[in-house]
């Protein structure tokens, strides 16, 4: 990405006014800062509307209109962040097998960052939807680490890791990955699949996700998900492109695109039968 970031922008959205040394402690707060401020969001797939990864498209959706994006977005965006800054990282890819059926083969479809200090390895990851990390985690096997949300882990399976989150007194497995480099070619593929193909729930659910402090809020297509920690969830279902849209600008914090296709496809959600 040859283009050149502008930092003071990217702080100012997400509300950051910290140290910008390569340090843990300084990721940790940006970290934070990104997974609560830029939510995950797929309202361009679903518009038919092209995803641009060139720094220039994700700067001018993600930062100045307000938007936000899925993993390849996200997680581009803040490794530019993090490259800027001086730290040294590695960029992944991971096969998701949340919600899968058991020993399906998934493709390489999820993004994640290697961010590489003296002491080992941190995975930093704020495109995972309504899971994301609100921390990086060490990039070590079999422990138990906290965040500001739920505890996660990595596990060890046959050479590759496998992250975990509690959830409910239960570890839900949410993706695997291996630690072999990946460049924006390995991601543009990747990303042509996710928002195009006709089998990608990218492109017919409407999804969006932000985390928050104590709290998670996720939308599947009329459904809102608050889950608070260490309290029930709780659902409620929006009946109307107008309950829609203000949900997704008030609760989401998202500045919803100027397309003349919106509201028509939100009063097709809206409509979806619930179950």
């Amino acid at each position: 990405m040859p283009e050149s970031l502008d930092l003071d922008a990217y702080f100012q959205r997400i509300g950051y006014s910290g140290p910008r040394t390569p340090t843990l402690d300084t990721l940790r707060a940006i970290h934070l800062h990104h997974a609560q401020t830029v939510p995950f969001e797929n309202l361009d797939p679903l518009l038919r509307r092209p995803v641009s990864l060139d720094l220039a498209s994700l700067e001018r959706k993600l930062v100045h209109e307000g938007r936000g994006g899925y993993c390849f977005e996200q997680n581009l965006l803040l490794a530019e962040v993090l490259r800027t800054l001086g730290y040294d990282l590695t960029c992944l890819a991971a096969r998701v097998v949340w919600n899968a059926p058991e020993g399906a083969l998934r493709p390489r479809s999820h993004m994640l960052i290697a961010v590489n200090f003296k002491d080992g390895p941190y995975v930093a990851d704020v495109g995972f939807g309504g899971l994301t990390l609100s921390a990086p985690l060490r990039l070590a096997a079999d422990i138990e680490q906290e965040t500001p949300h739920e505890l996660f882990r990595l596990v060890n399976v046959d050479g590759r890791f496998l992250m975990q989150a509690l959830v409910r007194d239960a570890w839900k497995s949410l993706y695997h990955f291996d630690l072999q480099a990946q460049l924006l070619p390995d991601y543009e593929v990747a990303n042509w699949y996710v928002s195009t193909h006709p089998k990608s729930h990218f492109t017919f659910v409407l999804m969006a996700a932000l985390t928050a402090p104590g709290c998670r809020y996720a939308l599947g297509n009329n459904q809102l998900s608050v889950h608070r920690m260490g309290a029930p969830s709780e659902q409620r279902i929006l009946s109307s492109a107008a309950e829609l849209r203000r949900v997704l600008t008030d609760t989401f914090r998202i500045m919803l695109p100027a397309d003349g296709g919106l509201d028509t496809l939100l009063a097709r959600i809206a409509a979806m039968p619930t179950t």
